[in-house]
C-alpha cells in the first residue's frame, strides 16, 4: 500500500486558514509487512489510498510555529492499564483553558477502526524516533502511524484478508503493545493473534506465531480488546451479530515470547481446558465480548470476566455471569450469576455485554449489561459468601439503574476523585457519574442525556464520545460540565485516548462491511 501526501484543507471558516497545499519533496520508503513482503513507495498520491492527512484550523506541525509543550508518554492497551480503568496521564498539555486552541487533523484509512487506537511515545519506527499510534481495522489490517504528521509508517495485511474481507466476519479487537515496547499484538478475522515488530510491521513467524485462539472463527469472534498480563498475552471470543450457534466464549492464555497456547478456559464446558471444536459441546453462546475483553485484578493478577447468553448450571455452563479465574485462566475460583439470569438469557439481555469494573481502593466492582441495570459486586464475595463456584445465584451489594436504564456495551472509567471512588459510565441514553458513599452504597453525582462510547479520563479532563451525534465532549469530570464538543463522524464501539498532547480517536462502524476509515487527532499547536 501507498501513501497520499499531505494535503490542507480551509477550516470552517476560522481566519488565518492555511490554503495552499504543501508538497513532499523527498520519497519514503513504506514497510508494508503483508506476511512476509515488503514494497517500498512514495507518499504521492497512488490509486490505493493506505492513508493520508488532512488537516483544519491555525498552522499545524508541518508550519513554522512554535510548537506547544506537552508531556508525552505511553497508551499501550485498551483504556489504559490492564485493569481497564480507563485513566490516562495525570498531564496531557491539554487543559480547560487550551481546549478552543485545538486542530484537528484528519487521517484516512484502508478500513475502519471500530475499536481505540493505542500510542508509544519516542520508539524507533522506519529509523528515526517518534510517537507511533497503532490501530486494527474491521479486517485484521494493522496499521501504524506518526500523529504528528499523519505519516503512514507501515500496514501489515492478514495473508488470508481475501477470503473474508467485504463480509460480516470482521474484528473490533483493540492491539496491545508488549511491554518491552519492540512489539505489538493484534487480532485478525480468521482466529489468528499476530505478534508484529513496531520498528517495521514486520510479522513474526517462529516457534508457535501466529497464534491461533478459535478453531472455528467463521463463528467465534474476536471482538474485545487484547491485555497482557505476566508473561501471557490474553485473548477472548465471542459470538458474531445474530448469534449463530455453535460457539463458545472462552479466554486464551498465549505465552507472549513463543505463540504457545499456554491455557485456555471454556465458558460452556469448562471442564475442557484447551481449544474445543465448538460442535462437540452441548451447549452454545455464552460470549465474552465486551470492550475491555478481560480484566486483570491489580495486585492478585485474577482475571476477570462477564459472559453473555448461554446456559448455566453452575458445573461446566456460565452463561450470563461474572467469572473470575486465576492469574494463569487455569480454574475458576468464583462466580457471580444474577437471580434472573434464565430470563436475560431468553430475552437477549446479555449480562457480559460489558465487563466488571473494578471501583479504585476497594474490593469492589460495578457490572452493568443489557438489561439497564448496574450491579455493585463483592469481589471478596462474589455471590455473598466466600468459597468456591457454584450453582448459587445473587448476592450483589447493591443494583440500580444505569443511565436512562439503558443497556450498557461501554467501559466505564473509574477513579479516586478526593478520596472517594467515582465511576464514569455512558450508554445510548445518556452519561452519569456515580460516587461511592457510606455503607458501600453508589449514587448519581450527575448525569446528562448526552450518549456515549467508553469514557476515558486524562490531564482532569473527563472525554465522551458521542457516536451517535458526532462529536467528541470534554466535561469537567466533578460537575460533569460541558466544556467542549469537538466535531466528528459517527461511530459505533469507537473511543478515544488522550496523551502527549492530543486526542486520537477512531470513527465508523463495523456494521457498514467499509474498505475506509477515518482517525481523528485533536492536537495542540505543534503536536
Amino acid at each position: 500500500m501507498v501513501a497520499r501526501g499531505w494535503r490542507l484543507r480551509p477550516g470552517s471558516g476560522r481566519a488565518g486558514v492555511l490554503r495552499r497545499a504543501l508538497a513532499l519533496a523527498v520519497c519514503i520508503v513504506l514497510l508494508t509487512a503483508c506476511g512476509a513482503r515488503t514494497a517500498s513507495s512514495s507518499v504521492t498520491a497512488s490509486p490505493t489510498r493506505a492513508a493520508s492527512a488532512t488537516s483544519s484550523g491555525s498552522p499545524t506541525a508541518t508550519s513554522s510555529a512554535p510548537a506547544t509543550p506537552a508531556p508525552d508518554g505511553d497508551w499501550s492497551t485498551f483504556d489504559h492499564d490492564a485493569q481497564r480503568t480507563g485513566v490516562g496521564p495525570a498531564a496531557t498539555g491539554i487543559v480547560a483553558s487550551n481546549l478552543r486552541t485545538l486542530q484537528r487533523r484528519v487521517l484516512h484509512l484502508d478500513g475502519t477502526v471500530d475499536s481505540s487506537a493505542i500510542q508509544l511515545h519516542a520508539v524507533i519506527v522506519g529509523g528515526r524516533r517518534r510517537d507511533v499510534i497503532v490501530v486494527t481495522t474491521t479486517y485484521g489490517q494493522t496499521i501504524a502511524l506518526d500523529p504528528g504528521t499523519g505519516q503512514l509508517l507501515w500496514q501489515f495485511t492478514p495473508s488470508e484478508i481475501g477470503s473474508y474481507r467485504g463480509t460480516t466476519q470482521v474484528t473490533t479487537a483493540t492491539p496491545v503493545a508488549d511491554p518491552d515496547r519492540r512489539y505489538v499484538y493484534a487480532a485478525s478475522p480468521d482466529g489468528l493473534i499476530h505478534k508484529l515488530a513496531l520498528a517495521t510491521g514486520r510479522q513474526i513467524t517462529t516457534a508457535h506465531w501466529p497464534a491461533r485462539i478459535t478453531l472455528l472463527p467463521q463463528r467465534e469472534k474476536i471482538a474485545s480488546a487484547l491485555n497482557i498480563t505476566g508473561p501471557y498475552l490474553v485473548a477472548v471470543t465471542g459470538g458474531y451479530y445474530g448469534d449463530a450457534p455453535p460457539y463458545q466464549g472462552h479466554v486464551v492464555l498465549i505465552d507472549r515470547a513463543s505463540g504457545g497456547i499456554a491455557h485456555v478456559w471454556n465458558s460452556l464446558c469448562s471442564d475442557r481446558p484447551y481449544l474445543q471444536r465448538p460442535s462437540t459441546c452441548a451447549g452454545s453462546d455464552s460470549a465474552i465480548w465486551a470492550r475491555a475483553g478481560a480484566v486483570i485484578a491489580p495486585g492478585t493478577g485474577r482475571i476477570l470476566v462477564a459472559t453473555g447468553n448461554g446456559p448455566f448450571n453452575g458445573r461446566t455452563d456460565w452463561g450470563d455471569s461474572v467469572l473470575e479465574l486465576t492469574a494463569d485462566a487455569s480454574a475458576l475460583l468464583h462466580n457471580w450469576t444474577p437471580t434472573d439470569q434464565a430470563q436475560l438469557n431468553s430475552n437477549d439481555e446479555d449480562l457480559g455485554s460489558t465487563a466488571p469494573a473494578l471501583l479504585p481502593g476497594t474490593s469492589l466492582a460495578i457490572q452493568g449489561g443489557k438489561a439497564g441495570v448496574l450491579d455493585l459486586l463483592d469481589l471478596d464475595r462474589l455471590d455473598g459468601r466466600t468459597g468456591g463456584p457454584g450453582r448459587r445465584t445473587g448476592g450483589q451489594v447493591q443494583q440500580l439503574p444505569s443511565p436512562g436504564s439503558d443497556g450498557v456495551f461501554t467501559t466505564p472509567a473509574v477513579t479516586t476523585i478526593g478520596g472517594r471512588p467515582y465511576a464514569f459510565i455512558a450508554d445510548n441514553s445518556g452519561t452519569a457519574a456515580y460516587v461511592l458513599g457510606g455503607g458501600n452504597r453508589l449514587s448519581v453525582a450527575w448525569r446528562d442525556g448526552i450518549p456515549g462510547t467508553s469514557p476515558v479520563l486524562a490531564g482532569g479532563l473527563l472525554y465522551v464520545y458521542d457516536q451517535r451525534g458526532g462529536k467528541l465532549v470534554v466535561r469537567a469530570p466533578v460537575s460533569g460540565r460541558a466544556l467542549l464538543s469537538l466535531p466528528a463522524g459517527t461511530g459505533h464501539w469507537n473511543s478515544p485516548i488522550v496523551v502527549g498532547g492530543r486526542i486520537i480517536l477512531p470513527e465508523g462502524d463495523y456494521m457498514t462491511h467499509s474498505s475506509s476509515g477515518v482517525l481523528d487527532i485533536w492536537h495542540l499547536r505543534g503536536r
